[in-house]
């Protein structure tokens, strides 16, 4: 274990590869996160002349968004934002490792990289579902890679030292993110093509190419890409970081999570009815067949794995790795210390 600035031994850390700001601060400290990469990007929903449903992340409502979330933050004693990863324990609460998931709000302006940077953004993903102008996404009809735009942003973000996110991408794009870049790439959550054949998950070739790179894939929540049987359940999680392990090594995979703090909200409400709760994803996994994308074909039945949609969510897990069989080193790296190390590579 590490020691503090005052010598005390400090435990592992726990740390969440995707993540949002609460309303209720005090949940960060109830989860028991020591770091997190947080997405501080707004949505904005957009529809094509047929009507169907995109979500874009524009430069306007995001430079405000950053400044608001930036100014909860230095409200605040429970959480800090993080420009290096050195700052991961220097002082009390969960250092944020801010992030954006999109290049939208970048445009065609790559000087907006260096601008995000300096206000405190370090994590920025290429991509969130549909092409943009840095790269392909995972959910299209035809799949494509990174542009010349994305190579020259991937180029500037390793200058000015934004770590690069490929989750979301299509398969080119990862692969391509991977080469391109001088530092590691992370894949900041998601799930294992091998076990859910679905765009939105990564594949073997994905996961070791993140790995090669000295990247982290981070297993996220969302049960209808973590198992296609009816009922979801904390061993459908493991079995998809056991693979990821297996694949790209015990240093290559971490843990997200990709619903708010405490859970999915309405499937809270609900007391974890699946049957019930899915039914407002529905709509656009309807809309994503109808345009013919592969994947959504049936129907999902779930949104989340009951047992783990709470702000107790960390230990949980934790206890059902040693209970899998993974040592207290392993699981260590898996719960935070794989995301560490690679922020104080990348972040300094």
């Amino acid at each position: 274990m590490a020691r503090s600035l005052t010598g005390a031994v400090r435990p592992p850390p726990v740390i969440d590869g995707l993540s949002f700001l609460p309303e209720n601060l005090e949940e960060i400290r109830q989860a028991g996160l020591t770091a997190m990469i947080c997405d501080v990007s707004q949505v904005e929903e957009v529809r094509d002349a047929d009507g169907t449903p995109r979500y874009q992340r524009n430069f306007g409502v995001n430079d405000a968004s950053l400044d608001a979330a930036i100014s909860r933050i230095d409200d605040s004693d429970l959480v800090f934002v993080a420009k290096r990863g050195s700052d991961i324990g220097s002082k009390p609460g969960c250092a944020a490792f801010l992030q954006f998931q999109s290049c939208e709000t970048i445009g065609e302006d790559l000087r907006r990289i260096a601008y995000f940077h300096a206000k405190g953004l370090r994590v920025l993903q290429l991509t969130h579902h549909n092409d943009n102008k840095f790269a392909g996404g995972a959910i299209e009809t035809e799949q494509s890679g990174l542009t010349e735009l994305g190579r020259a942003g991937i180029a500037e973000m390793n200058r000015v030292g934004l770590l690069p996110d490929v989750s979301h991408g299509s398969v080119p794009t990862i692969l391509e993110a991977a080469q391109a870049s001088r530092s590691p790439v992370v894949y900041s959550h998601g799930a294992c093509r091998a076990i859910v054949d679905h765009p939105r998950c990564i594949t073997d070739e994905g996961i070791r190419a993140i790995a090669d790179k000295g990247g982290v894939v981070g297993i996220f929540m969302m049960s209808f890409w973590l198992t296609t049987d009816s009922q979801p359940n904390i061993d459908h999680l493991i079995a998809h970081i056991r693979h990821a392990v297996n694949i790209g090594g015990i240093d290559t995979v971490g843990i997200s999570n990709d619903f708010p703090m405490a859970g999915q909200e309405n499937l809270r409400r609900l007391n974890n009815d699946n049957a019930e709760g899915v039914k407002e994803y529905l709509g656009w996994w309807q809309a994503m067949r109808k345009l013919g994308i592969p994947g959504y074909e049936v129907d999902p039945q779930h949104v989340v794995i009951p047992e783990l949609n709470n702000l107790s969510r960390m230990m949980t897990i934790r206890d059902a790795l040693l209970d899998d069989g993974f040592s207290q080193t392993e699981v260590s790296k898996i719960m935070g210390g794989n995301w560490q190390k690679l922020f104080v590579e990348v972040l300094g």
